[in-house]
């Protein structure tokens, strides 16, 4: 080898290894995504209210949570490698949690609304939804719309701080709103004839009727708005295209239906 080449092979190594500390440098000052530091971490924090059957239900028998949105955050979490935490919250309360950062993740039957997409990303939906009525089965023909439930008369119940009591004050400006606190009795005061009408997502409707035979869910298939659910994630870009592409393969595996069946049906 002459002298220029060997000058040359140098002046190569030189480069190469320039780069390499370039990269190896770029690479440390980047931040830590949120994906990153869960994987560090070993566990996803998933925040859930845990009295929205059949999403998320608190057990009081078994001190767990169980529900479609449950099964579907331990598929998440085995996809990732980790542990699930699930961190107890209340939809009041469901904002000021998420950007305190008391979790990853919000699951549960979480609307998809754009004051929640301002603080944070959501997964590409997996359910169409919408607001519709539920009624004792003897009283169902006099709640069909908007306008014969906007009453001085009707009891219209809602549980608080969720899209439910915003989308009954926004539409109801005569109906009495009772906000009931315990979403998972609520459905009991309409039975007891201490309510009259609650208007809910379509889907959860559709499960109360079934539990409580004395209330019929009324044009489930004709809901009032059009609604998506969907995971909502702290905002970071990897994290959200993990989570995508997890459930876009879920849904296209039919993994998503059997867990969705073994809730609804």
């Amino acid at each position: 080898m002459t002298s220029r080449m060997r000058l040359f092979a140098a002046g190569l190594f030189v480069l190469a290894l320039f780069g390499a500390l370039s990269t190896a440098a770029s690479a440390a000052d980047q931040p830590q995504t949120r994906l990153d530091a869960i994987l560090a971490r070993g566990t996803l924090r998933v925040g859930t209210t845990g009295d929205y059957k059949p999403f998320s239900f608190d057990n009081p028998a078994t001190h767990k949570f169980e529900g479609l949105d449950i099964d579907m955050a331990e598929s998440l979490g085995k996809a990732l490698g980790v542990k699930v935490e699930y961190v107890k919250t209340a939809w009041p309360n469901l904002m000021a949690d998420f950007t305190a950062d008391k979790f990853d993740m919000a699951v549960g039957g979480v609307s998809v609304t754009l004051p929640r997409q301002r603080k944070g990303f959501f997964s590409i939906p997996y359910m169409v939804d919408g607001k519709t009525p539920i009624a004792r089965c003897a009283d169902a023909k006099k709640y069909q719309t908007l306008a014969q439930i906007d009453k001085p008369s009707v009891r219209v119940i809602v549980n608080p701080g969720g899209t439910n009591e915003a989308f009954a004050r926004d539409n109801l400006k005569q109906a009495k709103i009772e906000v009931w606190k315990d979403n998972v009795t609520i459905f009991d005061q309409i039975v007891a004839k201490k309510a009259d009408v609650m208007i809910t997502d379509a889907s959860e409707t559709m499960l109360q009727q079934k539990l409580h035979k004395e209330l019929c869910s009324i044009h489930p298939d004709k809901a009032f708005n059009f609604a998506e659910k969907g995971y909502w994630l702290q905002p970071d870009v990897s994290f959200k295209l993990f989570v995508d592409q997890w459930l876009h393969l879920a849904i296209e595996t039919k993994e998503y239906q059997k867990i969705s069946d073994k809730w609804f049906k």
